[in-house]
């Protein structure tokens, strides 16, 4: 089941990931061009992203559980690759998805598209720097593409 959970949650990512920057490039572009009121096609673009943070978020926290990489010793801090799992990765990309997920609460409260575009934008784009910060890429520390 691990190896299972571990494939699909690195396989995951890269949508994660595409709908994030898709997400933010769109609110980045029509924010600054002042362009239209927030459609119901960046309504799906937003909740999409935000959706599947939230599937990476849980299929990551039950690898949490089970990974041989998450260790509680007094080693942990001692092994980067211990600790990258157990501490880094795991805080990062909780922050990372919750900076996210309050970007969305605000944008649905706020009226005016200009608003709404800039809030998506600078929460997303901070969740998406989090998250890009502590993925373990292929090389390191025994990661692969998938």
């Amino acid at each position: 089941m691990y190896e299972v959970l571990k494939h699909a949650h690195s396989g995951l990512r890269w949508i994660a990931l595409l709908s994030l920057l898709f997400a933010v490039i769109n609110a980045f572009v029509k924010w600054r061009g002042h362009k239209g009121t927030f459609s119901k096609g960046d309504k799906i673009l937003v909740l999409s992203a935000l959706i599947f943070a939230h599937i990476q978020l849980l299929i990551g926290f039950v690898l949490y559980g089970l990974s041989p990489n998450v260790e509680f010793s007094s080693h942990t801090m001692g092994d980067s690759r211990i600790r990258f799992f157990t501490v880094e990765h795991t805080l990062m990309m909780t922050l990372g998805i919750a900076f996210i997920t309050i970007g969305y609460g605000k944008t649905k409260r706020l009226v005016e598209a200009h608003q709404q575009f800039r809030t998506i934008f600078v929460f997303y784009t901070i969740g998406l720097a989090l998250i890009l910060s502590r993925i373990p890429w292929p090389g390191i520390h025994g990661a692969g593409w998938f």
